[in-house]
């Protein structure tokens, strides 16, 4: 009863949201940035992370990207630039076990910039961002619920704040350019599933690594969220947030709001009524199409992360 009243009057908040904002503008399909001038610099990236924990979006990992890039790269696109991850348990759990592959967007991100105009910005995903990327109807109520909480903490967290109006050319896409697999459990004589998922996950984490991948977060989704709701449909389920700064680095300088969809999310599970792990992201092409880029040194650097991801996958599933 008290959830359903929630859930009521979350969607009204979203529908009011979304008939008296720019967000409603078919400009931020995809993408939604949410701006507040910041002159003062009384608002910050850890300021934003305690609004948003105090609205049940716990902040797991808010990463200064500046000091890795002034380390690597010598240089800086903008004064402020963070890569956050954050997720609500309870949305997360209702919307996984409908849609596994909704382990795709868990956690979900945001980028956090001050521009050159003393406004800070914060980029998340859309309702209709998640659902089409995760292939989700974008009717569910609980991903309607979930997106009008962000709206709560975006607008807490920037009180003086307003949408952007974004000047994205394309917006009618319909695909969700996921990438999935599947493979077979195979287990050896005397091996139980435990030590054969702690193999598999120690040698794509080697292979990710030893190519420049970070893991900023790694979700346990099984003993965190799921045993909180006795739910015990999976054998496991795990999210790795994963980020290379190869990619962000040159994506963020023309695309800071990049960040709504990095660091990516590599789902993998195993569901104990079937004997394959599951696993999967959510293409770059999400990148290239939202946020319309044509920016060469970007989609290369994109689409070569994308592709190492893959042959790690199929090299370790051979």
């Amino acid at each position: 009863m008290i959830y359903q009243l929630q859930k009521t009057l979350l969607l009204f908040v979203l529908f009011f949201l979304f008939t008296n904002n720019s967000c409603a503008n078919e400009n931020q399909k995809d993408i939604q940035i949410y701006t507040s001038p910041n002159a003062s610099e009384k608002i910050t990236p850890k300021s934003i992370e305690n609004t948003f924990n105090t609205l049940g979006l716990s902040v797991v990992g808010n990463n200064d990207m500046n000091k890795p890039f002034l380390q690597r790269f010598k240089n800086t696109h903008y004064k402020i630039y963070n890569l956050a991850m954050f997720m609500n348990n309870e949305y997360s759990y209702r919307l996984i076990r409908k849609y596994p592959q909704f382990g795709a967007l868990t956690p979900l991100t945001m980028s956090i910039w001050q521009d050159e105009n003393k406004n800070i910005n914060i980029a998340t995903l859309t309702f209709h961002g998640m659902a089409r990327a995760a292939n989700i109807p974008d009717n569910d109520e609980d991903l309607r619920a979930y997106a009008a909480l962000i709206h709560k903490a975006l607008k807490k967290a920037l009180p003086n704040g307003s949408f952007n109006k974004l000047t994205i050319t394309n917006n009618n896409i319909a695909d969700s350019f996921q990438i999935n697999f599947a493979a077979d459990v195979d287990l050896q004589q005397d091996e139980d599933l435990e030590d054969y998922v702690d193999d598999f996950e120690e040698e794509f984490e080697g292979e990710m690594e030893s190519l420049g991948f970070l893991f900023p977060n790694i979700t346990n989704i099984q003993d965190e969220i799921f045993k909180k709701y006795n739910y015990k449909q999976y054998d496991f389920y795990h999210t790795y947030s994963i980020c290379k700064f190869d990619v962000i680095y040159p994506v963020s300088k023309y695309y800071p709001q990049a960040g709504a969809w990095a660091p990516c999310s590599f789902y993998i599970y195993k569901k104990k009524s079937e004997d394959k792990i599951y696993m999967g992201f959510l293409g770059v092409d999400n990148w290239i199409k939202s946020l319309s880029i044509t920016d060469k040194t970007s989609i290369k650097a994109l689409k070569e992360a994308e592709g190492m991801i893959q042959k790690i996958i199929h090299d370790i599933t051979e």
